[in-house]
């Protein structure tokens, strides 16, 4: 068979590789496949046959991979959360403490897609007890921190270590279900499990923070990897077929993916506290980041097997897939990143949000499971359109918040968002599960490819966005409301006397005490501009859900009226 118009020499070459070879030929960008000398690896053998588990062993199979979310998220959510309260025993300023997030970040956002070439080489529970014993050390060190410089190393070494967590995750909840559900029930529950670690770290913060600050954080982490160790030796995965699939180019693709999939990572966890336009080195990291993945992706193009099929990545229906999952997070983004720093702006603490975040966690469960009821009947569009209209819902709520909105004032429109967040993503992603499984095991790289490029850099890309929006918004309003503050104002000079009025026992100078009241009247000017800016920013999330809704229903329209008119000329054609 010929690839770009050369004869293969392979003789060892799979049925497999000759049928990816013809849809290559096939494939939108018109021109034929760089020659290049094929990679050797070997024919992966036929799958196990599924053999159906027991109530009991399925329920313990769930729990299993809830167990192993909670870990990975709780430890990469830990920090994040709480950089207000641990900046202080680490010695560091909110600025630096940025650097945790990204030392977390860079390395955890592309480990996941190499990991799954070891899996099929090594095993799953070789992979299992190297992943589990690795994050439990990372644990241990972060008990271990006293300063800045050490906190970002462990940091980095965190992130390494918990990559394979999420992928334990997602293998032990498909192991319960048929290879028929495991793209509709199965991808349900497991984008619902990805979600119940930010809440979560929410809920158990305070007491964590009382019981130790940082060590009491990460105590937790340490027992929780602690628990989930026994598992893999108790409640083993179905062992693949074992074959040889990594090749040295695999390496060296994987390095160039790994430096850009890293350089984005660190320039949207810190560009927003450097801010973007004065830190020249953020533009360099940003150069780095696209020069290696266009690096990586012409290697690939020229590879014969390669670790990511970008023809297939790049097709059109993957290519919208792709969008559709970013729009996601930056709806998923209002719940995570605006209401998160809203908080933090009028000075509320988690342990005042605990019903708040309770709330998001069972809203969440249930919607894990509504989706997966719903998805299984083959309602996927319906589901879609149902959670866009919760988001846009709870986002417009939330915009009309004022600086006297408190927890209680949002825990419907949070309800909404969290439900709706869980029902949003499974039927996306569903039809791209199906087609990269049913493609075969190299196809399967390029699935999780996209899965964690969406689901870790959209957040950041999501947290990033929404905290420039508010910064700059933040801005406009604060010199709208300045131009107002004129002592010639009586409306100003009354507020400016009442402020000012304290001080007046403790401070005799008319001067001063008329300072004191500025200060005092400066500070309500600006947390007014602050709420300004986040009712704009729960604005411009609910304005993408409406505008992602009417997108979704003109297409839907469209393939409506596509198949009435291919199903009309279809008799009149039999006819002719």
């Amino acid at each position: 068979m010929a690839v770009g118009g050369l004869k293969s020499t392979e003789s060892n070459v799979i049925s497999i590789t000759e049928a990816r070879k013809d849809v290559r030929k096939k494939t939108d960008w018109g021109v034929p496949e760089p020659t290049a000398t094929p990679d050797l690896v070997e024919a992966p053998p036929a799958p196990p046959p599924f053999v159906p588990m027991a109530p009991w062993r399925s329920v313990l199979y769930f729990l299993s991979s809830v167990m192993f979310f909670l870990t990975q998220g709780l430890g990469m959510n830990l920090a994040l959360a709480n950089l207000n309260q641990i900046q202080g025993s680490i010695a560091a300023t909110t600025t630096e403490a940025a650097w945790l997030s990204a030392a977390y970040m860079a390395p955890n956002v592309s480990l996941g897609i190499l990991l799954v070439k070891v899996r099929m080489q090594y095993g799953v529970r070789a992979l299992a007890k190297v992943a589990v014993i690795c994050f439990i050390g990372a644990s241990v060190l972060n008990l271990f921190i006293s300063d800045l410089q050490s906190a970002i190393v462990v940091r980095f070494l965190s992130g390494i270590a918990a990559a394979p967590l999420a992928t334990l995750g997602f293998l032990y909840m498909l192991e319960i279900f048929p290879p028929q559900k495991r793209g509709t029930v199965g991808l349900c529950l497991v984008t619902m499990n990805s979600m119940l670690g930010a809440p979560l770290t929410r809920l158990v913060s305070p007491t964590l923070i009382d019981f130790g600050g940082w060590r009491g954080l990460y105590t937790l982490e340490m027992s929780l990897a602690l628990f989930v160790l026994p598992i893999i030796f108790l409640l083993p995965l179905t062992a693949p077929p074992r074959v040889k699939v990594i090749v040295r180019t695999d390496i060296v693709s994987y390095l160039f993916i790994a430096i850009g999939y890293g350089c984005v990572a660190v320039a949207l966890s810190v560009g927003r506290p450097y801010w973007w336009f004065e830190a020249p080195w953020l533009g360099v990291t940003l150069v780095v980041a696209v020069a290696s993945l266009f690096i990586a992706a012409m290697i690939e193009l020229g590879r014969e097997h390669p670790l990511i099929d970008f023809r297939w990545l790049l097709s059109w229906r993957n290519i919208h897939i792709f969008g559709i999952l970013l729009i996601f997070r930056l709806l998923a983004g209002e719940q995570s990143a605006i209401v998160m720093l809203w908080y933090q702006n009028i000075g509320l603490l988690f342990d005042q949000l605990q019903m708040l975040y309770l709330i998001i966690l069972v809203f969440t469960v249930v919607g894990g499971f509504v989706c997966a009821a719903l998805l299984n009947r083959g309602y996927s569009r319906s589901i879609q359109v149902v959670a866009l209209v919760m988001l846009a819902t709870g986002a417009f709520i939330d915009s009309q918040t004022t600086s006297l909105t408190r927890p209680e004032q949002m825990y419907l429109s949070q309800a909404l968002v969290a439900m709706g967040s869980a029902m949003f993503v499974p039927p996306t992603l569903a039809d791209f599960f199906n087609s990269a499984f049913a493609k075969g095991p190299a196809y399967v790289v390029t699935f999780f490819v996209v899965f964690m490029f969406t689901q870790v850099i959209g957040a950041l890309v999501a947290t990033a966005s929404y905290g420039t929006f508010i910064t700059i918004r933040e801005k406009f309003h604060s010199s709208i409301l300045a131009e107002q503050i004129t002592l010639t104002n009586p409306i100003v000079a009354n507020r400016l006397s009442t402020l000012a009025a304290p001080y007046a026992k403790v401070v005799g100078d008319p001067t001063l005490m008329n300072s004191e009241g500025l200060t005092l009247l400066s500070a309500q000017v600006t947390r007014e501009a602050n709420t300004l800016a986040f009712g704009d920013a729960f604005f411009v999330a609910g304005a993408i859900a409406v505008l992602a809704l009417a997108l979704m229903l003109i297409h839907m329209t469209y393939q409506s009226l596509h198949s009435k008119l291919a199903r009309s000329s279809a008799p009149s054609a039999a006819v002719a």
